[in-house]
């Protein structure tokens, strides 16, 4: 019983398969294509800049924590060499200078660490945006049946002649230089 059920799907597949030829056969001369969208992000004008950008904000971020690193281990040497000879009040308000100080730079790191993720995910999702657009209009023009992101689509094979991401990244540099102007 189960081998004639067995039998059957095949035999069923195999009329559907034959049936299907003629319109796989008249699709074959479909363009499909395939676009990394990592390197897209990583050798664009616009992915560059955005990358940049984020780098010159991290670098003010730093700077700023850096200064209150050396303010925050001046503290904590003084407390060191001279909290001995301090009174029990002073050394006290020193102390709860250097805690809140700590306390303020522990907050200001993360809020820094949030910013630059939200800067980051607001960017990403502006190029991504913009992007799916001009693969959306270079697939139109160049008469493309279908392309796909290589990474998040599953592509286990893809023949470079299938690869339009240096194509794509010329358009995307192109259509983002006219809208600058």
């Amino acid at each position: 019983m189960r081998g004639t059920a067995i039998a059957t799907a095949w035999m069923t597949l195999a009329g559907m398969v034959l049936l299907l030829t003629p319109a796989v056969t008249a699709q074959s001369t479909a363009r499909i294509g395939y676009v990394d969208v990592q390197r897209v992000l990583a050798r664009s004008s616009a992915g560059v800049a955005a990358r940049e950008q984020i780098e010159r904000d991290k670098a003010t971020m730093q700077k700023d924590l850096d200064a209150r690193r050396v303010e925050i281990e001046k503290l904590e040497e003084e407390m060191v060499k001279k909290g001995a000879l301090l009174s029990t009040e002073t050394r006290k308000d020193k102390q709860e200078a250097l805690d809140r100080k700590k306390r303020d730079f522990r907050r200001l790191l993360d809020d820094y660490q949030r910013e630059l993720e939200k800067k980051d995910r607001e960017l990403l999702q502006k190029l991504a945006q913009d992007l799916a657009g001009v693969v959306e209009r270079f697939g139109k023009q160049r008469g493309y049946l279908l392309i796909v992101e290589r990474r998040n689509a599953g592509v286990m094979y893809g023949a470079a002649e299938a690869d339009l991401t240096d194509e794509i990244i010329k358009a995307y540099d192109q259509e983002m230089g006219r809208a600058k102007r």
